[in-house]
């Protein structure tokens, strides 16, 4: 799949008219839409094509649009916005704690819509993982060596064995060299679930990474804590020969 600069939202519904209204009204923004009609095929078409956002309907048949977020957000870390029908506060709730990054009910303000899906592109397409990964699959700092494809980390040129949590944690902060992230929100991107005390669940992580990664995991290189706020990889060039 071909890294894509141009903005390309998916858009689910098992009703052929809301879809081809949101595809004619992102085309007058000038962002590329591809539609689908239910969670099945969305799970395909985002193999199939570099989607930057996707907006998908709750009610759907084959695979409905929390299940197909849930499985979606085990791969990928694209913005979510949830359009339904409903209005039930708890609706709402459960398709955010799914992963959904935003909820529109119908029917909804085409300027309202838009206004949501510029936001949540500027944000991922700026600030997000899509601006941080380096154009290929590796990513380097110091002597560490993500390779994404293989979802394999390399440590001073030898691989180590991280869980499938461990794994998404370093992910995460590697993609995002020197930024700080909050428990929670290490909590949220990783398990995709609402954070509730997750202090400690984070630290033993944080522990466990330190302790494979680190040449004294009492002073890190790497993986550091800013107390009070969270933690972050730190900047480091990668070693020559990487």
């Amino acid at each position: 799949m071909e890294r894509s600069d141009k903005q390309r939202v998916l858009v689910v519904d098992d009703d052929r008219e809301i879809v081809a209204a949101i595809v004619r009204l992102l085309g007058r923004e000038g962002i590329e839409a591809i539609p689908a009609y239910n969670g099945r095929e969305a799970v395909e078409r985002l193999s199939e094509n570099e989607i930057h956002l996707i907006i998908i309907d709750i009610m759907m048949p084959e695979m409905d649009g929390i299940s197909a977020t849930i499985k979606i957000r085990t791969e990928r870390n694209i913005p979510v916005i949830m359009l339904s029908a409903k209005t039930e506060e708890s609706d709402k709730i459960l398709g955010l704690s799914v992963g959904a990054d935003d909820y529109v009910t119908k029917p909804f303000s085409p300027a309202e819509l838009i206004a949501r899906v510029k936001s949540q592109l500027r944000r991922y397409m700026t600030l997000g993982d899509y601006a941080n990964r380096s154009g290929g699959s590796d990513v380097a700092l110091g002597g560490l060596l993500l390779h994404r494809e293989q979802r394999q980390l390399d440590v001073d040129g030898e691989p180590v064995k991280l869980t499938p949590k461990e794994y998404r944690i370093v992910e995460l902060l590697m993609s995002n060299p020197g930024r700080v992230f909050s428990a929670e929100e290490i909590y949220e991107r990783v398990w995709n679930e609402t954070a509730y005390s997750v202090e400690n669940t984070i630290m033993v992580h944080i522990r466990r990474i330190r302790e494979k990664i680190e040449i004294n995991p009492n002073e890190p290189r790497y993986l550091k804590v800013v107390w009070g706020i969270g933690y972050k990889m730190e900047k480091i060039q990668p070693q020559r020969g990487l």
